[in-house]
């Protein structure tokens, strides 16, 4: 059975082409899923190993716990910042070789290139790093010098590459505080490639300073990186890691509350952290996977149904001579083994492939990535068991109804009818109808106040896990019921989509028609195909343009400044830009939108974002739809005006009173005293020790020794003289509290998420520069000429190089331009709907043109013409392609507006169908369709018409 199942494969193996590739694509996204994570996660381990490697770590022993806070937090750990005085202690222990802070600061930078525009990358940050030698160990100078002041910067070769300056070069940094003149003095590489990362090296002092701006923290710091000497220069083994980190913590100070921890358990913690945060890219490869090898299912038992009904007589005389119904099951599995076996490989080929095209297209893009991308054998063995198994799935039920069909029936010519869809029709009914009472629910529960029903069990269910659940399940009996009774749709569908063409084609129309009928699953089958791609891709599409629709609706009704001036330097604006923006002739106001971090809200933090702004914002910028109270006059005095989504999740009321707290980080006075008189007696201590050894070498008679001592005994002098005031202030970190009532409540869609509160009263919170302005709204003074103010604003930021200054319909540009990336997934989404779809509809074809050769040859016989068989079969295609289309697109359009409604409150305001883009889809299956008609149809021509009309 074995022998005869291999023969038939070889003689049907042209017939298994198109399945082939369906398996093969599927096939290829997980394989290549789990390369590209693969790839991704030795790219972490890499520069995990390069960029964070000191051998050991001290840091902070109290974990910062997350359960004050309202929303979900990362899965990086973070503790208590250390004492920036604890390096003196570390570099006294045994084996230390250095142990500094390495302070870096990230998105607060701006390199300008040569050409005078910014270094722009896809997504990769520009660092600041303070380097000098042997602060990095991954990092070698390949020319000039580490920077020494604020107007020198060394950069890293790909920052030197995409910028096109090289050592001696001038040019502009960007920092917070706005552009200076600096000199690039030197030029460095690392270990392994930093994924298209701009790394600046500054100087250490620099970027001290810039992060203590940043994070308004003096003395204190996450980390301290320590350098061993226990392995001659070279990464200690994680043995005297252990040790070297046992040895710092006797050392350290009781009290400290810091921690020494091996370089390689905070790598590890690292790169654990960040894989987990690109954990979502595998999942997304999966979609395309699935959809590829759902689709390729049903292409797969459309082939199998073909062949089996073609081999019925053959299986039938198997039977007659004594075969079991399992080794005829076995000849058809057999078959399915081996088409498994040869696109699961062709998967894995075209998995690694499409890999190293996204590693290549990456790196064009500004993103190299080094890490190793090859399949490995277990990727390769999921690859071939789920090719393997999705084509034993798809061959099982034809291989069942070859083996239970009896010898007598199955050697009739007229054997085996089709079976009636009306069973099917129900069912499919049913699951339809079920799915959408399930989106009913779901819409009841996000737009209705109080019970969405009157079933006590639904209302438990509801307030418990919320809309997803609902709009998941309705999702999933939708989609299958639609599948289920599409074959009942095949009739009236044939009737209604082939009206037009048998009316023009009165003979070749109704051929068509009458063809597709005959095999009404088959016919489904092969739309299902093309139906699910489209659901997808029309629910998207209707969620984007609802987005866009919503954006467009805010700017329009809402907004009512005339300019926008955001930042491409992590959304921050400098100070010294928005006081040029205020002189410009022509503004009339300036309204700053600064973000406030760590701020708590009767001891939680709120799942949002708290804002100082202006009482300009509601004046001159948008206008609030106030839901109580008034968000003018709040803002005014001092109140809180808090968007409707936070009110209801914390259950504000106007005129309730609300503690807010804070951190503030300021100079100990007490500290700072001590440790300038601390520094004061051991500098004082160490200038008499060598005073009086240099006396007790001039007693002695040894000048020489007793000048040298009095040489050091000055230096010490000099070098306390000359000590960085910075580092003898000690600070501490107080907790601030405001207590001010809710004054209104808002419900603009833009502020439903944020709490808002005046500058005045966020100082009382925050210091200054740990507020971060994001955004400026610019509204004219009357009667000025915009276009001319545009002009002027745009040079007022003009010197800042990241700052752009937006008008209404940029703005509104801006914001869509965030939905249009996401729309890229979405119509890769489409083409691989369509070239699947298209090899459905070819196989689909070709196996019914095989099945129908003598009544083409008789058609062709009694004088049809070869343009009418070409027509018949491409309207049959065409009839089939804009069937799934519409299936997909009434049920991907419904599902859309079901996401919209129960995501109203969160944006989605709108309802916006994209019926051009609908109807391009549409256009666009009749041309598949005409497409995937071409081989078949060249096939059936192809044979003599008396070989036709004899074929058995």
């Amino acid at each position: 059975m074995i022998r005869i199942g291999l023969r038939d494969a070889r003689a049907h193996f042209s017939r298994f082409v198109m399945s082939i590739i369906a398996i093969a694509l599927g096939v290829s996204f997980v394989v290549g899923s789990f390369c590209f994570r693969e790839m991704m996660n030795d790219q972490v381990d890499q520069m995990m190993g390069s960029n964070t490697d000191h051998d050991v770590y001290v840091r902070g022993t109290d974990e910062k716990k997350d359960d004050d806070t309202d929303s979900s937090s990362s899965s990086m750990k973070t503790y208590n910042d250390i004492d920036d005085t604890l390096v003196d202690d570390i570099k006294d222990v045994k084996g230390v070789k250095t142990a500094e802070i390495v302070y870096s600061v990230s998105g607060s930078l701006v390199l300008v290139k040569q050409d005078g525009n910014a270094v722009s990358t896809m997504g990769s940050p520009t660092m600041g790093i303070g380097l000098a030698k042997g602060t990095w160990r991954s990092a070698h100078l390949t020319e000039g010098r580490w920077a020494t002041n604020r107007n020198e910067v060394a950069l890293h070769s790909y920052a030197a590459e995409t910028s096109g300056l090289k050592v001696g070069d001038t040019t502009k940094l960007v920092y917070p505080s706005g552009p200076e003149d600096v000199t690039v003095v030197g030029v460095f590489d690392t270990d392994v490639s930093q994924a298209g990362a701009i790394i600046l090296g500054l100087a250490p002092d620099v970027a001290k300073d810039l992060y203590q701006q940043q994070t308004g923290e003096i003395g204190r710091t996450q980390y301290i990186g320590v350098y061993g000497s226990g392995n001659k220069g070279q990464p200690l083994t994680n043995d005297q890691q252990r040790a070297l980190a046992d040895r710092i913590n006797k050392a350290l100070p009781a009290g400290s509350k810091a921690t020494a921890i091996t370089g390689d358990q905070l790598r590890d913690e690292y790169s654990q952290s960040i894989k987990d945060m690109l954990g979502f890219i595998q999942p997304l490869i999966l979609i395309f996977a699935v959809i590829a090898l759902f689709v390729g299912s049903f292409i797969i038992a459309n082939t199998f149904s073909m062949i089996v009904r073609e081999s019925m007589r053959g299986y039938a005389l198997l039977r007659s001579v004594g075969a079991s119904p399992m080794q005829v099951f076995s000849t058809v599995i057999i078959q399915a083994l081996l088409l498994g076996l040869v696109g699961s490989a062709a998967g894995i080929g075209l998995g690694w492939g499409m890999v190293r095209l996204i590693v290549f297209g990456m790196a064009r893009m500004g993103t190299p990535l080094s890490g190793a991308g090859n399949p490995s054998p277990t990727d390769m063995l999921v690859g071939l068991l789920v090719g393997v198994t999705v084509t034993f799935i798809g061959a099982a039920l034809p291989a069942r109804r070859a083996a239970m069909a009896p010898p007598i029936q199955a050697m009739n010519e007229t054997v085996n009818p089709e079976k009636p869809v009306r069973p099917r029709a129900v069912t499919g009914t049913i699951m339809v109808v079920l799915g959408v009472a399930a989106w009913l629910f779901c819409w009841r529960i996000a737009t209705v106040d109080g019970e969405p029903t009157s079933v006590g069990f639904l209302n438990a269910l509801a307030d418990r896990y919320g809309t997803g659940w609902p709009l998941g399940i309705g999702a999933g009996l939708i989609v299958i019921g639609v599948i289920v009774l599409a074959p009942a749709l095949v009739r009236p569908a044939g009737v209604v989509l082939g009206f037009l063409p048998s009316l023009v084609f009165r003979v070749t129309g109704r051929l068509a028609v009458r063809n597709l009928s005959r095999q009404k699953r088959r016919t489904a089958n092969t739309a299902a195909a093309l139906f699910v791609g489209v659901a997808i891709v029309s629910c998207l599409s209707v969620v984007a343009a609802s987005a866009k629709a919503s954006v467009a609706g805010i700017v329009d009704t809402g907004l009512k400044s005339d300019f926008a001036v955001s930042s491409a330097a992590s959304g921050r604006i400098p100070d010294a830009a928005v006081d040029a923006v205020k002189q410009v002739d022509g503004v009339k106001s300036v309204s700053t939108s600064r973000m406030l971090m760590n701020v708590k809200y009767d001891g939680k933090r709120i799942s949002g974002t708290s804002f100082a702004e202006q009482p300009s914002l509601f004046t001159d910028v948008f206008a609030p739809v106030t839901m109580s109270g008034d968000a003018n006059k709040a803002l005014r005095d001092g109140e809180l005006v808090v968007g409707e989504t936070i009110a209801k999740d914390r259950g504000w009321q106007v005129g309730d009173t609300v503690t807010m707290t804070g951190e503030r980080v300021s100079v100990d006075e007490e500290a700072t005293a001590k440790a300038q008189a601390d520094w004061q007696a051991q500098t004082q201590a160490k200038v008499t020790a060598l005073q009086q050894e240099a006396q007790k070498l001039a007693a002695s008679g040894d000048a020489a020794g007793a000048q040298a001592k009095a040489a050091e005994a000055q230096q010490a002098v000099t070098d306390a003289q000359n000590v960085d005031p910075s580092t003898l202030i000690r600070t501490k970190s107080e907790t601030t509290r405001a207590t001010v009532k809710v004054g209104a409540i808002i419900s603009n869609s833009i502020y439903r998420t944020m709490v808002l509160m005046n500058d005045e009263t966020a100082e009382k919170l925050a210091d200054q520069q740990t507020m971060f302005t994001i955004q400026l709204f610019i509204a004219a003074k009357k009667g000025t000429d915009t276009e001319a103010l545009r002009k002027r604003l745009v040079k007022a930021v003009k010197p800042y190089y990241v700052l752009s200054v937006l008008d209404r319909e940029d703005y509104k540009s801006t914001m869509s331009s965030m939905v249009d990336q996401i729309l890229i997934i979405l119509y890769a989404l489409l083409a691989l709907s369509i070239v699947i779809a298209i090899f459905g509809i070819v196989n689909t074809l070709a196996l019914s043109v095989s099945e129908r050769t003598k009544e083409i040859g008789l058609l062709r016989a009694i004088g049809t013409s070869r343009a009418q068989v070409r027509g018949m079969l491409a309207i049959e295609a065409a009839i089939i392609s804009v069937f799934g289309t519409l299936l997909g697109l009434v049920t991907g359009v419904g599902a859309g507006v079901v996401i919209r409604a129960v995501y109203g409150g969160n944006g989605l305001e709108v309802l916006s169908i994209p019926w051009d883009q609908l109807g391009v889809f549409l256009v666009l299956s009749i041309v598949v369709g005409l497409l995937a008609s071409v081989q078949p149809a060249g096939r059936a021509l192809r044979k003599p018409v008396l070989d036709a009309v004899a074929s058995e």
